[in-house]
């Protein structure tokens, strides 16, 4: 539900019911119910509208001006009896004094497109303040560019990185033990060594007790180190958190497990995080591939190993075919990317990680000239436009 509080002119034209239609046709268009609410509420909102209903209602603005502090205003118009002009009026009195706001108008269609989008930021940054994200040994030695600054993320997000030392992990994954769901019990009902997933799954119950633990919105563990130590790997582990909304991320990149939590948290999807493998400019497409794929995301799988390994368990998955948002921010917040693409076939690649997804993309320079580093997250679903809200949120 969005709240909304209107104000308008009593000499205007339009009628209470011209604005109840204008309303109503918005809400159909959203699916999503329109509240009209008292001034204290809207004040109260993390998100709101502004309805200008129409010409004649500067004076009203006014009135409630010295109130509205350094909130930003969306400024919602149909345009009818001067209501766009007295919005145009409205922001730039609050540009000129310190304020700030925009105008949402257009076609129904396109109005509510902004509403949800700015919706899904807010809803986002609201999420993760005061959350954490946690970082089980270092990274690994391999991620020279993938550095995050934790004073910079506390500050802008509000979201704290917390540090856990590999010999915790270990201590959880010596207990052997794991609490069953329903992706447990699916892993283990597949054609696989059981002796194998089970080993696997003793990681998974280590890593959601350290989550538990420590109440963390994500983890990402430096999993190479588990080959050697406890002969498996986290791939299992980290898929059954990402299935469940956990953001589970391997390599000990927090960069990488930061974007998955921002453009989860304004999307609701699952994440993949991938590796950019193969790009074929000419034809327009582009190979990720990564082993801890959520099953959530796809339409079928099988367990294979660990790709550079040739050990442990790890998701072989096949994508839906459909649109697709690929992701990244920088581990200080100064920079992210955000593009849309189209999920397409592609033949399964033995020198490539289990998991592989092949995208139709228009553009490639971001990647061949000014990459964030190697690792990307994917989502289901067009979802530029909500990241970039996001990031103007952000940045305000």
């Amino acid at each position: 539900m969005i709240d909304f509080y209107q104000i308008r002119s009593p000499l205007s034209q339009v009628t209470e019911e011209r604005m109840t239609q204008y309303i109503r046709a918005l809400r159909e268009a959203m699916g999503e119910e329109l509240r009209r609410g008292e001034l204290s509420q809207y004040l109260q909102d993390e998100f709101a509208l502004l309805y200008v209903a129409s010409g004649g209602s500067e004076g009203y603005f006014l009135e409630i001006f010295p109130r509205l502090k350094a909130r930003h205003c969306y400024i919602l118009t149909s345009g009818e009896s001067n209501s766009l002009a007295a919005s145009m009026e409205i922001l730039a009195y609050l540009n000129r004094h310190g304020g700030s706001g925009e105008i949402l108008h257009g076609d129904i269609a396109q109005v509510a497109s902004q509403i949800r989008v700015l919706r899904n930021a807010h809803r986002g940054l609201a999420a993760l303040r005061g959350k954490a994200l946690g970082c089980i040994g270092q990274p690994s030695d391999w991620l020279i560019s993938s550095d995050y600054d934790a004073d910079a993320v506390k500050a802008k997000l509000g979201l704290d990185f917390l540090s856990i030392s590999m010999e915790e992990l270990l201590s959880q994954i010596a207990r052997k033990s794991y609490q069953e769901n329903e992706y447990t019990l699916l892993f283990k009902q597949q054609s696989f060594d059981k002796n194998e997933i089970e080993k696997a799954l003793y990681v998974y119950g280590a890593f959601q007790r350290l989550v538990d633990q420590y109440q963390l919105l994500g983890v990402s563990v430096r999993c190479f180190d588990l080959l050697d130590s406890v002969h498996t790997t986290g791939c299992l582990g980290l898929s059954i958190l990402n299935s469940l909304g956990v953001y589970g991320g391997c390599e000990g990149d927090m960069p990488t497990l930061l974007s998955m939590a921002v453009l989860g948290s304004v999307t609701g999807e699952p994440m993949f995080m991938c590796n950019p493998s193969r790009f074929d400019t000419r034809a327009g497409h582009a190979t990720f591939a990564h082993c801890t794929v959520p099953t959530t995301m796809l339409k079928d799988f099988c367990l294979n190993t660990h790709f550079e390994s040739g050990i442990g368990v790890a998701v072989q998955g096949t994508f839906q075919e459909g649109d697709c948002t690929l992701f990244k921010c920088s581990g200080d917040l100064s920079r992210f990317y955000a593009q849309e693409g189209a999920v397409c076939p592609a033949p399964f690649s033995d020198m490539l990680c289990r998991t592989q997804i092949q995208v139709a993309l228009n553009d490639f320079s971001y990647f061949l000239t000014n990459p964030i580093s190697n690792h990307h997250v994917i989502c289901r679903g067009r979802h530029a436009q909500e990241a970039e809200a996001f990031f103007r949120l952000l940045n305000r």
